[in-house]
């Protein structure tokens, strides 16, 4: 079940995030920020997160996602994260899936989606190359020296 995160949520979502040891610290600490922000002023339209949830109704991963800025109908899934022991059970095409389905809803037209070109984000980029994502741009030594910003497309309309 995916349904919108509440702030009873926060530690599961941090703890999932920080477990998969794909983030650094600094990344974690954004993560939070757009948590925080979404939590804290629900009435801002920049961020929205939602988790999908286990089968004991437990937190299995999450994702924030938004309205591109100065994009006409584009949308950004700015982060996503499934709890390790979670991962493999489809909860990620889940999320994936769930944000298409709303992005169609609002009648949006593409889903940008970035991530790194380290080689321990190769099982990421395959998951949304098989997920239908194209990439569309790569930005040399980006995040730091030799390590790429790699961005993805998925057109609606």
């Amino acid at each position: 079940m995916i349904r919108p995160m509440e702030a009873r949520d926060k530690d599961a979502v941090l703890g999932l995030v920080r477990a998969t040891g794909f983030f650094t610290e600094a990344e974690v600490a954004v993560a939070e920020e757009l948590v925080d922000i979404y939590l804290g002023r629900p009435e801002q339209t920049d961020y929205r997160v939602v988790v999908v949830e286990n089968d004991a109704r437990g937190v299995a991963g999450y994702m924030t996602w938004g309205p591109t800025p100065l994009a006409e109908d584009a949308y950004d899934l700015y982060w996503m994260a499934v709890a390790p022991a979670e991962q493999g059970k489809g909860r990620g095409k889940e999320l994936v899936r769930w944000l298409e389905a709303e992005v169609r809803r609002r009648d949006g037209r593409v889903v940008f989606i970035e991530t790194s070109s380290q080689p321990k984000y190769h099982a990421t980029r395959r998951f949304y190359i098989d997920l239908g994502y194209k990439e569309v741009a790569r930005v040399p030594d980006f995040y730091r020296a030799g390590d790429d910003r790699v961005i993805y497309a998925k057109y609606h309309r």
